[in-house]
Order: structure tokens, then C-alpha cells, then sequence
């Protein structure tokens, strides 16, 4: 069971990432540059960061463990996001043109969790679902679970075979823990993230993948809280929280949030922040944080 200073430290963390993000946008960060127009070719110019932050949103508005004063911002992020994405316009644009891609689906997914619509991509993406094509797009492993789960929160066939998706992951073959790279680190968070929905289905997570987390996610989490690496640690720590129970002690909330800095920014690593990238270069580990903070939290209700 969760510690009480567990639970506070991950709703503090929580709380002033989220103001971090929301003042960001506020002050007109991480918008997509109208100037020059998107790159609908490019799948990491604008579309991640946007979706990435609707993502921690969404799920602050799924779980019922923020204040009003947190789900006002989780909801304004999301209006901010809508907006730059044009109401969804560019990722029915963006799919229309490159019928294979799978990010447009992935981004709009924790909109449509919110309770955004778009009807022509509704449309689109129910039409693609039926071709062989589209179903049949190489990629990774853990991509393959993200667009599983993405295509399950929007509604659109088939049903997924978990098991077997699980099975073809790093994770999957339950593999010597020492051999972990930090991007596999990544790679295994993501296995997790997307067979659990961020936590709301711990049970779809196989059994021995669950024993074999419970094992070894504390030793990776204090290598790398050790290492300084506060955004991977921070995802180790959602994994945490998508578990059926906490195997994660105290130590390495105490030292993601001993890094935050006073005004909400959490650093990706222990190196310098500069201030002029400091939004770009820290986006992620706040989005991260407010990921592992709420799970947090919604798992110790559960």
C-alpha cells in the first residue's frame, strides 16, 4: 500500500508540474509556428508535444484525484491543444494525405478520452480500421501496443490480442534485467503505459510480466534516480503506477521532487537548465510528472 509521504510528494509534484505547463502556455509556448505552417509530413515537429500534453490532461480529467483548481488547467491545455490542431482539421488533414500513418489517431486519442469530436476523422479512421493496409503497418513492438490502445480509446476494430502484443516486447520475454539500456528503459515504460491505458487496466498486464516488474522496476529506478536521469526515473515511476500495487519506495519520489525547481519546472536530467530551451528542453519530464503524480494517486484509490 502507498505511504501517505509517497501520496503527498506525488500530489505536490503533480500539482506544480501542471502549473508549470499551464503558465507555458499561457505565455504562448508550445504552440505549432504558424509562420512557415506544419510539416504534415513530419511526425515530430508539432503533433508530439501537443498530444503529449493532452495525454496528462486527459488523464488529470479521467481520474478523480485533482482539485478544481488543477482541472481547470488540464482542461484549458486541452483547449489550447484543440485549437492549435484546428479543431482537429490538421490530423484529418494529416491522415487523409498519408493514409498509413498512425500518429494522427494516437494524437486525437486523448482528446476524444476528453470529450473532443471530430466527425470527418471519426469517419476516416473507421474507414482505415477496415483495410488490411492500414492494419498491417510495420513498426515496434511497444508502437504497435501505443496504437493498439490508441485505436481501442477511439472505438475502432478489431480488438486487439493483447497477450501476443505483449509477448513480442522487450518486456515480453522477460529478459535479464542488467541488460537494460536507456532506451529500452523507455521502450519497457511504454509496454506498460499501453497495456494497462495509463493504469486504468492493471489486469491486462500479463502475470509474469507483473511479477517480473515487481522484481526488478525498483533496482532500474534506483539506477537511475542515481544517474540523475529525472525523466526516465519519473516514467519508471508511472510504470509504478500502473502496477496493481506500488513496488516503488520513497526514494526516488524524494529525489524527483528534491529537482523540481520552485516554479514547477522539472529538469530532464541533472545537467544545467538553460533558459533559453528550458521549455523545449523540460516539456516532457512536466508532462511525465504529472503522469506519474496523478496515477499515483488514481492507483491508491483503486
Amino acid at each position: 500500500m502507498t505511504d501517505a509521504v509517497v501520496l503527498g510528494t506525488a500530489h505536490q509534484l503533480a500539482g506544480r508540474a501542471l502549473a508549470w505547463l499551464h503558465r507555458a502556455h499561457q505565455d504562448g509556448l508550445g504552440g505549432i509556428g504558424w509562420d512557415a505552417g506544419p510539416d504534415l509530413s513530419d511526425p515530430n515537429e508539432a503533433y508530439k508535444p501537443i498530444g503529449e500534453c493532452a495525454l496528462a490532461a486527459s488523464l488529470v480529467l479521467r481520474e478523480p484525484v485533482a482539485g478544481p483548481a488543477d482541472r481547470e488547467r488540464a482542461r484549458a491545455l486541452l483547449d489550447f491543444g484543440w485549437v492549435q490542431l484546428q479543431g482537429g482539421d490538421l490530423l484529418y488533414e494529416r491522415q487523409f494525405r498519408h493514409l498509413l500513418l498512425t500518429d494522427p489517431a494516437e494524437t486525437y486519442a486523448p482528446f476524444h478520452r476528453a470529450g473532443y469530436r471530430h466527425s470527418r476523422l471519426d469517419a476516416l479512421l473507421r474507414e482505415l480500421a477496415g483495410l488490411r493496409s492500414a492494419r498491417a503497418v510495420e513498426c515496434r513492438p511497444n508502437r504497435r501496443l501505443a496504437v493498439a490502445n490508441a485505436r481501442s480509446v477511439l472505438g475502432l476494430p478489431p480488438a486487439p490480442d493483447w497477450p501476443a502484443l505483449a509477448a513480442a516486447t522487450w518486456l515480453g520475454a522477460t529478459p535479464e534485467p542488467w541488460a537494460v539500456d536507456w532506451l529500452t528503459g523507455y521502450d519497457l515504460t511504454h509496454a506498460v503505459f499501453h497495456l494497462t491505458d495509463w493504469g486504468a487496466l492493471p489486469d491486462r498486464l500479463p502475470a509474469p510480466l507483473r511479477d517480473y516488474l515487481a522484481a526488478w522496476l525498483p533496482v532500474w529506478a534506483d539506477v537511475w534516480q542515481e544517474t540523475g536521469q529525472w525523466d526516465l526515473l519519473g516514467e519508471l515511476l508511472t510504470v509504478d503506477a500502473c502496477l496493481p500495487a506500488p513496488v516503488c519506495g520513497r526514494s526516488g519520489w524524494q529525489a524527483l521532487a528534491a529537482a523540481q525547481h520552485p516554479d514547477g519546472l522539472l529538469p530532464r536530467d541533472a545537467e544545467p537548465v538553460d533558459p533559453e530551451t528550458a521549455f523545449k528542453d523540460n516539456e516532457h519530464t512536466a508532462v511525465v510528472g504529472v503522469l506519474a503524480g496523478t496515477l499515483t494517486l488514481a492507483q491508491a484509490l483503486r
